[in-house]
């Protein structure tokens, strides 16, 4: 049974066999439920995240992800001309060279300082070992001609056999032996260290982010996930907000025609619902999934390297959605994820540990 029609199926059950003042309490007490407020001011110029490591983070982000070669750096400086202070790479991407040329670029050039910026890195599935997780940031570091991040996720709860620091395993991957609190140790050791200020994860569920938070000696303060209108993923979200963990939508247009191409997924942004409310806010599909995500209290990832995309995804400042536009996205939740980025099960195919005709599912 999906979780919608077991909830439902509940409801009926317990509306037939309960007396009628039973269950309206009972009802009542399904709609009660811990909703941490917002950590940030939207009606700031320049929202901030306040971090539980105490440094701040703009709430928009330009992420790196999908960007071809040649692209990625005029998207970066495009970026920053349009607004953006916080950028979000991974090393797996494959592009952290030609992003640390815009950045250096940016600075020569008195667009912005090293200061101004929010930098967001990624340790990749293969470069978990407990020796490896420094070389692997002071590599990404390198490669971007930067001398600290101001944060630094695990990308996957996984952890893959170590393949080099320049050829992060993708294809034929193997399951490695470090448990992730192992590596997360090790990512305690970078702030000590001075080489993040703040670290954090990337695709947790709840289970392994209440398992971390048990454990970890400094507290998680991000953690990256899909979220969008069709896949909101409350629990998680409000869990981690109630800790004062950041959320990062990763995916906030549930990965647009992209992802409607590639694997036949819906897409939220032709959605009638919110066609409807952009209409009647005068904004586009874009803006209105955008503005959702942050008036959740969710920090937005945007990607694009289209100039008027890029300055498009970071103009949702200047108008708010009503209660009753937020109940109606609310609603639109299928509660499936449109398969963004959230899981590596393809990268097994070819090698011994593809338990499956897709690769191998890491959240089965």
């Amino acid at each position: 049974q999906t979780p919608i029609f077991y909830h439902l199926s509940q409801k009926l059950f317990l509306s037939k066999h309960l007396s009628r003042k039973t269950y309206s309490n009972f009802l009542l007490n399904m709609s009660s439920f811990t909703k941490p407020s917002l950590n940030y001011d939207l009606s700031s110029s320049s929202p901030v995240y306040t971090l539980n490591s105490g440094h701040t983070m703009p709430v928009i982000a330009y992420g790196t992800f999908r960007s071809e070669p040649g692209e990625v750096g005029k998207g970066v400086i495009e970026a920053i001309k349009a607004g953006y202070r916080h950028f979000d790479l991974a090393h797996v991407y494959g592009n952290e060279k030609e992003v640390g040329l815009a950045f250096k670029k940016a600075f020569d050039d008195g667009m912005v300082t090293r200061k101004e910026l929010f930098i967001t890195g990624k340790l990749w599935n293969s470069d978990h070992d407990v020796d490896i997780v420094p070389k692997a940031a002071a590599h990404s570091l390198n490669n971007l001609q930067l001398d600290y991040f101001d944060l630094y996720l695990i990308h996957f709860p996984i952890s893959w056999k170590h393949t080099g620091l320049d050829t992060p395993s993708w294809g034929a991957s193997e399951l490695g032996d470090t448990p992730l609190i192992d590596t997360w140790r090790a990512m305690e050791g970078l702030v000590e260290k001075g080489v993040s200020r703040s670290i954090g994860v990337s695709n947790y569920p709840m289970m392994l982010m209440h398992d971390l938070t048990t454990q970890a000696k400094i507290q998680p303060a991000c953690n990256q996930i899909e979220a969008h209108a069709y896949y909101q993923r409350t629990s998680l979200v409000n869990y981690c907000l109630s800790r004062n963990i950041c959320v990062t939508a990763h995916t906030p247009l549930g990965g647009g025609a992209t992802n409607e191409q590639t694997w036949g997924t819906p897409n939220p942004l032709k959605d009638p619902v919110i066609v409807k409310i952009a209409d009647a806010h005068g904004k586009s599909p874009a803006h209105v999934l955008i503005r959702f995500l942050l008036q959740l209290g969710i920090v937005v990832l945007t990607k694009s390297v289209k100039a008027h995309r890029i300055s498009e995804n970071i103009d949702v400042l200047d108008f708010a959605l009503l209660d009753d536009d937020m109940k109606k996205i609310e609603a639109l939740d299928k509660y499936v994820s449109c398969k963004t980025n959230p899981n590596p099960l393809g990268a097994f195919l070819g090698g011994k540990d593809a338990y499956c005709a897709e690769g191998t599912d890491i959240f089965d």
